[in-house]
C-alpha cells in the first residue's frame, strides 16, 4: 500500500522479523480524522503494520501520533478513509476484537490493587478466574523481572516499575500486537534505557509487533527496525523507511558510530517533516 505524503523513502529490505509476504496485522488506507471542533489530526494517512515489526511512530507534538494509535487500537472512529485488521479477529462493530496491547503514556493502575491484581485486570473482564489466570500474570510479572513484587502496592513502587506493571498487563492478553504511546518520556534517562533494553528483549524473545509512540531521535533510532516519521497539521506520513544495524543493540551500540549515523539519518528525517509545517 503506497503512503501518503511519503516525502522521503528508504531503499532496502525491511528486517528479518518482516517479510513483505507476511499477511499485514493492520492496514490504514488514506486515513482522516476531524475532532468535532473542527480539528484535523490526521489527513490522508496509510500505513501497513506486517507482523514481527518493531515500529517507531516519530514526529513532534501534535502530529496526531497518539491519534493514529488510539484508530489502530479500535479506539477511535474515523472520518474518512478505511483500516482494516486483516489478521484479527473482528467483533460485530467492525473493530479487533482482544489481540491488541496498549501501554498508555501514564501506568494508570488501580492504588487499590495489589501488582498481580492490576495484571489480572483485563483477563478478569474477560471472565477468567483468578486461579485459572495465575500462571500467565506470573509469565507477564516474570517477562518484567517483577515476578517478586506481585503482591506489592503501586505506592510501593518506582516510576519505571509501575511502567513495567502496565507492559506486564498489556502482555497478559498475550496480544499480536503492542501498541505503546511515549511510555517512558516521563521518566529519568536511566530508567528509560534500562526499559527501552527491556522491550527490545521482549520483542525478540517473543516476535510480537510492536508500535511505539516517541518524539525522540535517540529513542526511536535505538529501538525501531522501520521508522515512520510523521508531519503535523495535519498528521500524515512523511516518510517511512527501514532501519538497519549490523550490532547488537545494547550499551556499546549506544556509544558506537553506526547509532550516530542512525540518529542523524533520523533526525534528517524529521528535520524534513517539521520544516513544511504551516505556522
Amino acid at each position: 500500500m503506497a503512503l501518503a505524503e511519503q516525502g522521503s523513502t528508504h531503499a532496502g529490505a525491511p528486517a528479518a522479523h518482516s517479510p513483505r509476504s507476511s499477511r499485514p496485522l493492520v492496514a490504514m488506507d488514506t486515513v482522516s480524522k476531524v475532532f468535532s471542533n473542527g480539528t484535523v489530526a490526521l489527513s490522508g494517512m496509510s500505513m501497513t503494520v506486517r507482523p514481527g515489526e518493531f515500529i517507531s511512530l516519530l514526529g513532534p507534538s501534535g502530529c496526531g501520533k497518539s491519534t493514529a494509535l488510539r484508530i489502530i487500537a479500535g479506539l477511535g472512529g474515523i472520518s474518512e478513509g478505511a483500516i482494516d485488521w486483516p489478521s484479527f479477529r473482528i467483533n460485530a462493530r467492525g473493530l479487533p476484537d482482544g489481540d491488541i496491547g496498549f501501554v498508555f503514556q501514564e501506568p494508570t493502575l488501580m492504588p487499590w490493587q495489589t501488582v498481580f491484581g492490576n495484571v489480572y485486570l483485563p483477563l478478569r473482564l474477560k471472565g477468567m478466574s483468578k486461579k485459572a489466570a495465575a500462571g500467565r500474570i506470573d509469565a507477564a510479572l516474570e517477562s518484567v523481572g517483577l515476578k517478586d513484587f506481585h503482591k506489592a502496592y503501586p505506592r510501593e513502587l518506582s516510576g519505571g516499575m509501575k511502567m513495567r506493571v502496565s507492559i506486564a498487563r498489556a502482555l497478559v492478553t498475550e496480544p499480536k500486537l503492542l501498541l505503546m504511546d511515549e511510555p517512558f518520556a516521563a521518566l529519568d534517562e536511566i530508567t528509560r534505557q534500562k526499559l527501552n533494553d527491556d522491550v527490545l528483549d521482549l520483542w525478540k524473545t517473543t516476535g510480537i509487533t510492536v508500535i511505539f509512540v516517541t518524539h525522540s531521535v535517540y529513542e526511536s533510532a535505538y529501538l525501531a527496525n522501520r521508522i515512520v516519521v510523521m508531519k503535523a497539521r495535519p498528521g500524515r506520513v512523511h516518510a517511512d523507511f527501514p532501519l538497519h544495524t549490523s550490532l547488537e543493540r545494547d550499551a556499546e551500540y549506544r556509544v558506537s558510530e553506526e547509532y550516530r549515523q542512525a540518529c542523524a539519518e533520523v533526525s534528517g528525517m524529521l528535520s524534513e517533516a517539521m520544516g513544511g509545517e504551516e505556522h
